[in-house]
């Protein structure tokens, strides 16, 4: 398994998510990998403060308004005592990359810190275009590659999986207080949220998750031309990670939507299935 994780998966994956989806970062450019490394590294290291650990929210907003202070002095070209961001602040320079991408992801950050519930699905694509979306137009412009419908289907893969993540762990969420499951949708299939908390896979829950999945797979099929777009190794990246999330929703399906008792893992037999995925849409691609 190579060092390095998928930035349009990372973009959506919480620390404790990352073993489940295809290591596909080695294979980009050596080159490549500094500045990726470096968003990484930011967006690992803020997400780390909103999430991890028992500080209490104000420790946590502090530290991620630490964190937007660095962004301010890179903006106006002041040194950091930090190593981490003077590199930060080397690969924006060389990359040119917007310092607005990296706000936006703080600005979710602290989000999450005091937001437990949306009440409905625009309100969360709101949260994913802060969360996610700005990862993967990082490295879009890292590459080069950021037009106009690069960057929307990019969104499109980026929001997908962090909603994918969002089904994935309803359990582990409602531990830390977070229900991401749209509170309207919730109404609308007579679902309570009793229901995740006593851990039970009714009908009406199993509706419920059928329904975000669709929805799920519909927004990733619309960025998934992405990967057909892009060359060589990057487009071989994305699509592994547009394959990745398209599995996970799979087996949360075949589970019913019953994801306290069926956590939706990957193992080798599904990388092998991706991998075959994967080559099949760039010959189809070809072919068409």
């Amino acid at each position: 398994m190579c060092p390095l994780r998928p930035l349009w998966l990372t973009a959506a994956m919480p620390v404790e998510h990352y073993e489940n989806f295809p290591v596909a970062s080695c294979l980009l450019p050596g080159r490549m990998r500094r500045p990726i490394e470096a968003v990484y590294r930011f967006a690992r290291g803020a997400d780390d403060i909103a999430d991890e650990g028992e500080a209490s929210d104000e420790e946590r907003l502090r530290g991620l308004a630490n964190y937007a202070d660095e962004l301010e002095r890179i903006g106006r070209g002041e040194c950091s005592k930090s190593a981490a961001f003077a590199e930060l602040a080397s690969v924006v320079a060389e990359w040119k990359l917007p310092l607005g991408l990296f706000r936006d992801l703080l600005d979710a950050f602290a989000q999450d810190v005091v937001k437990k519930r949306y009440a409905d699905y625009p309100e969360l694509l709101d949260y994913c275009r802060r969360s996610a979306n700005p990862v993967g137009r990082l490295v879009l412009h890292v590459f080069g590659r950021a037009g106009e419908e690069n960057l929307r289907r990019s969104d499109a893969i980026c929001s997908a999986l962090q909603l994918i993540n969002f089904w994935q762990d309803v359990e582990l969420d409602w531990a830390k207080g977070r229900v991401y499951l749209p509170q309207e949708d919730i109404v609308r299939f007579g679902v309570r949220e009793e229901t995740i908390a006593e851990r039970r896979c009714v009908p009406e829950w199993t509706a419920l998750m059928d329904f975000q999945v669709e929805r799920s797979r519909r927004l990733m099929l619309a960025g998934a031309p992405l990967s057909l777009e892009l060359p060589g190794r990057l487009g071989w990246e994305i699509r592994l990670t547009v394959q990745g999330g398209l599995r996970i929703l799979e087996r949360i399906q075949r589970a019913r939507g019953d994801v306290f008792r069926h956590r939706p893992t990957l193992g080798p037999a599904d990388w092998l299935r991706m991998a075959g995925r994967a080559a099949f849409m760039r010959r189809k691609a070809s072919t068409s």
